[in-house]
């Protein structure tokens, strides 16, 4: 297999899976061809594609990709000779066809993701993942929502799934250091195998984020390029390898080549690059996941509310990530507070 090869720290690259979100799941042949190509040129160990919520999650509900997914993986598949590919799937949206579809086509990597205290959710997809004889890595969403010490729990049950990695993502950029650092100390004296961190930057807190989950034991860390992903975007992946690099924890990447990388995303993938707005900082304070962000701006300009107050109560509520019907819901019950004078 392509780039088997293990640095101090590897870098875990989701551009072209999470940055789908900032772009409705938009992103064409060429655009994935293009970043693919160069992320390859990096040598970034492992590059991830497919719709923003991961295999099979095409849909009126939460967006429809402009390509099916065997098309997006077979696109960059052709693209990658030193970087291994992955892929991501959260049991609901995705099944084990499609997972026996992504090896066909030539996945390496297999990523199964479930709610911070439903690991085992898990436990079927993580089995198929193996006997496909793909890299099984298991990954708990909104993180933040519970304790450490259950996100340790959790995240053992993973590994006696079979994943063979195992961590936690930060999904609405909610964390600061000290959470990070407690969490992956946890999480790393509970399991024998390699600890996985994703952070968003809704606070503007990703990359440190990312260095103390380092500090604390982490060995693969998620970055996109220039951020490109959802609400205020990931940590960004050209300034992670450098600080890493400063910090003196190596990632077997070429600083020139990723950045080279970044441009190309910078120039193809994104009409912007991914900012701290009044939105997702709310977002990030509420603890919503990030992808929220272009469905909540929508339904609060239909009703006529202000996104921050939708943001906050949806936070109240404890919104997941796959619950957009949520957002019509809370906001018709804060416009009706608003109307009978309960909510200022």
């Amino acid at each position: 297999m392509p780039g088997t090869e293990q640095a101090c720290v590897q870098i875990h690259d989701p551009t072209l899976r999470d940055g789908h979100h900032a772009v409705a799941h938009q992103l064409d042949a060429d655009q994935l061809r293009a970043y693919a190509v160069a992320a390859n040129a990096a040598r970034i160990p492992v590059v991830e594609v497919g719709h923003g919520n991961g295999l099979g999650a095409s849909s009126l509900q939460i967006g429809r990709a402009k390509l099916p997914d065997h098309v997006m993986l077979k696109t960059v598949r052709a693209a990658l000779t030193e970087s291994r590919m992955g892929v991501f799937m959260a049991p609901g949206w995705g099944t084990a066809d499609d997972l026996r579809a992504a090896v066909d086509l030539g996945a390496d990597v297999i990523r199964i993701a479930a709610h911070c205290t439903e690991a085992d959710v898990t436990e079927h997809h993580l089995t198929v993942a193996r006997s496909l004889g793909a890299q099984a890595q298991g990954v708990l969403l909104m993180s933040h929502m519970t304790s450490p010490d259950e996100l340790a729990h959790q995240c053992r049950m993973l590994t006696e799934f079979g994943a063979q990695a195992v961590g936690i993502m930060d999904s609405a950029g909610h964390y600061l250091p000290p959470d990070v650092t407690t969490r992956i100390q946890a999480i790393t004296a509970a399991v024998d195998a390699p600890v996985i961190f994703h952070g968003h930057n809704n606070l503007s807190m990703a990359v440190a984020n990312s260095v103390a989950a380092v500090e604390a034991g982490a060995r693969i860390i998620d970055a996109t390029a220039r951020g490109f992903g959802a609400g205020a975007g990931n940590a960004q992946l050209e300034v992670l390898v450098a600080v890493l690099e400063r910090y003196g924890h190596p990632t077997g990447i070429g600083l020139r080549e990723v950045l080279h990388a970044a441009d190309v995303a910078g120039r193809r993938l994104m009409d912007s690059q991914p900012v701290i707005d009044s939105v997702t900082l709310a977002s990030g304070l509420a603890g919503v996941f990030s992808g929220f962000k272009k469905p909540v701006l929508r339904t609060a300009a239909r009703e006529g509310l202000d996104p921050i107050d939708l943001f906050m109560a949806l936070g109240k509520r404890q919104a997941l990530a796959g619950q957009e019907d949520l957002i019509a819901d809370v906001a018709r019950s804060l416009k009706s507070q608003q109307i009978e004078g309960t909510q200022p």
